[in-house]
């Protein structure tokens, strides 16, 4: 067994567990045991967090843990784990998590990147990209855009270094090829990088479609309470985990033990709350189909959705986000204040189901009536029952 006692993330199979094994195992058991230790009598099955700025090292610098900001025994477990879940029964996988999702985006772009590069990032994705591309530009690398759907980033790959993927995009949840696109991309020498938060391990793994690099938020999906901030890369090439573990030390956007800690703990019930929260998503998604007061509604999940197909052939769940245009802005707002057990919060992932009108921020070209939605952990029924209640409301004006 690779116990990786190095400290330096390399994810590998769990604690009496072979590669072959480990990748047979259901998604539920891989969840509740990745990156457990060897187990010790009179000790817990999962170690508490390891507060801890430096430690002992007499003599020659030598042995995984010298100093806080470069390892921590309680990052060595949660990186194993996360490795296990991205990429089940395989060694050589390379895991290094982060403070934050972008603590760990700006990790790879700015990693990799350098003056005179070229990088290519969706026009349709998260919020932050755009202040990702200034500072890019401000760096002397240049930055083209293309859309998600359609596969459109393929004519603006030539000469990149680096393709920047995020599928299903948010929030406006169009999907592409990413074998299409890891394929193109590689051909011409490009690294290629995929947005995993939404999906999660369970719903996408960007490895095993092609992509160089697994990048998330764990504060979403991942660790699903709404409690703490974390990121996280993952990839199978140890000279570029090396680069981004690099980065991490000069930056050091290192997450604290506790939310480490936390966030491994919250992996053991990833299955159990993804299975709810997709099927929850699913309901509310063909709930919401038929209602004329709603427009532009997107959820991969639906037959009827433009990324359906797409979205079959490589996703293994399509996720907790629905989104919705309703008329108006005021149309939105009454709806969001209708709802009672839908609570009114930016995030997405939770096992309490979100939502919120996009439009507020600012920073994603939606209408002003633009929902989206994340469904939790409730149960269905009641859950459905509070969004067509809200729905009915804010179209009486309430």
């Amino acid at each position: 067994m690779n116990d990786h006692a190095d400290g330096t993330g390399t994810a590998g199979p769990g604690p009496g567990t072979g590669a072959t094994a480990a990748e047979g195992l259901g998604e539920g058991t891989r969840a509740v045991r990745a990156g457990l230790p060897e187990p010790l009598k009179n000790q817990p099955s999962l170690p508490g967090p390891v507060f801890a700025a430096h430690f002992h090292l007499p003599g020659d610098v030598e042995g995984p843990y010298t100093y806080g900001r470069d390892t921590n025994p309680t990052w060595t477990l949660l990186e194993r784990a996360i490795g296990e879940l991205e990429a089940p029964g395989q060694d050589g996988v390379h895991t290094v998590v982060f403070a934050s999702g972008m603590a760990a985006v700006s990790a790879v772009l700015l990693s990799q990147a350098r003056t005179g590069d070229t990088v290519v990032l969706p026009d349709d994705g998260y919020q932050a990209l755009p202040l990702v591309r200034e500072q890019l530009e401000a760096y002397g690398i240049h930055v083209r855009t293309a859309p998600t759907a359609g596969d459109a980033q393929l004519a603006v790959l030539d000469g990149a270094r680096l393709l920047w993927i995020e599928t299903p995009s948010n929030p406006g949840l169009d999907v592409c090829d990413v074998p299409r696109l890891a394929a193109a991309a590689h051909a011409g020498g490009t690294l290629v990088a995929v947005d995993n938060t939404l999906a999660t391990p369970l719903g996408q793994r960007p490895l095993e479609l092609g992509a160089d690099f697994s990048v998330a938020s764990g504060t979403k999906g991942l660790t699903g309470h709404g409690d703490l901030l974390l990121g996280y890369v993952v990839c199978r090439d140890p000279e570029l985990a090396a680069t981004v573990r690099r980065w991490r030390k000069i930056i050091g956007a290192i997450p604290g033990p506790m939310e480490a800690w936390l966030a491994h703990r919250s992996l053991a019930t990833i299955q159990l709350r993804a299975q709810r929260q997709w099927a929850n998503a699913l309901a509310v998604a063909e709930a919401l189909a038929d209602r004329p007061d709603v427009t532009g509604l997107r959820y991969p999940g639906l037959p009827a959705d433009p990324s359906h197909k797409t979205a079959a052939r490589q996703m293994r769940g399509f996720g907790s986000v629905v989104s919705f245009t309703l008329a108006d802005r005021a149309h939105a707002e009454r709806f969001m204040a209708a709802l009672h057990l839908v609570e009114d919060a930016t995030s997405f992932g939770g096992v309490r189901s979100t939502a919120e009108r996009r439009g507020r921020w600012g920073g994603d070209p939606v209408p002003e009536g633009f929902i989206r939605l994340s469904a939790g952990a409730e149960d269905t029924d009641d859950l459905v029952a509070d969004v067509l209640r809200a729905l009915d409301a804010a179209g009486a004006g309430v």
